[in-house]
């Protein structure tokens, strides 16, 4: 058996509860995959992309679902040991990826202001321009679990708004695209878990302005909230999976207000209105 094999192999056995039942647990409830769909699988280098890339494979390979993939890989600016990782990682995970690129690093370096949240549109949008070149009408990306708790207490905390990370969307600005995250459920630390068991070495965070930061000990509001919530996690060890629950469970009975579009709606409105 092939070492890729062995690695692929994993994922539904070792792994089978904390990351296969996961990923299929998400195709599933969220409606994710259908026919006849081309999905770009997007692949940043990471352990995260590579594990999502190589769930979906495996479910190609067995699933009842018919759909097509491409594999691609956008390269914002890496250097050329970071580059060369991620094409060695690909053989070495039988991904058959198509790297093009984009001068996304050299951008968000000259800006001062929000660079990552300038970095994570101009990078979605080279996506879904590669994504409908090659003809397919999805993009998935490899955000987890653990991405989706960050960002409620990001957007809680730094936005003053309850906003969540979703499981698939509809591009406002690329008709007929849809992004989806199809290892929604599948929590970081397992991830680390199967890349550790099968000896797998992938690229951290090769975004030059993070790297500036954490030279400058200043870090990122993500790394704080994996902080903050690992604290909490002390005190009470369900904490991350009650935040997940809660955004799946509000109660617009007890809420003061929300927005749908540009309409916003008070619990005043409707607060006489026998």
């Amino acid at each position: 058996m092939e070492r890729y094999e062995k690695i692929e192999r994993s994922i539904v056995k070792r792994f089978r509860k904390s990351i296969w039942s996961k990923f299929i647990s998400a195709i599933k409830e969220y409606k994710l995959i259908q026919d006849e769909d081309k999905i770009a699988v997007c692949i940043s280098g990471g352990k995260d992309s590579m594990l999502m890339a190589k769930c979906l494979q495996h479910l190609q390979k067995y699933s009842e679902l018919k759909f097509e993939t491409e594999y691609i890989v956008m390269d914002p600016g890496y250097n050329e040991e970071n580059r060369q990782q991620i094409i060695e990682n690909s053989k070495l995970l039988n991904i058959p990826i198509n790297i093009f690129e984009s001068p996304i690093f050299d951008i968000v370096t000259k800006v001062t202001e929000t660079p990552c949240y300038l970095c994570a549109r101009m990078r979605r949008g080279y996506l879904y321009r590669k994504a409908k070149k090659l003809g397919c009408n999805k993009i998935a990306l490899g955000h987890h679990f653990n991405d989706v708790i960050e960002t409620v207490l990001m957007s809680m905390l730094y936005a003053a708004e309850i906003k969540t990370m979703m499981p698939k969307l509809h591009s406002t600005k690329h008709q007929g695209m849809e992004l989806i995250r199809p290892i929604y459920k599948i929590r970081e630390e397992d991830i680390i878990s199967w890349t550790k068991y099968n000896d797998l070495n992938f690229i951290q965070c090769a975004c030059s302005v993070a790297e500036k930061n954490n030279e400058q000990g200043t870090g990122s509001k993500r790394q704080e909230m994996k902080l903050l919530i690992k604290e909490l996690k002390e005190v009470n060890p369900n904490i991350d999976t009650n935040i997940f629950k809660s955004i799946h469970n509000v109660n617009l009975e007890t809420v003061i207000g929300y927005r749908k579009g540009n309409e916003y709606k008070s619990f005043l409105d409707d607060y006489n209105v026998e």
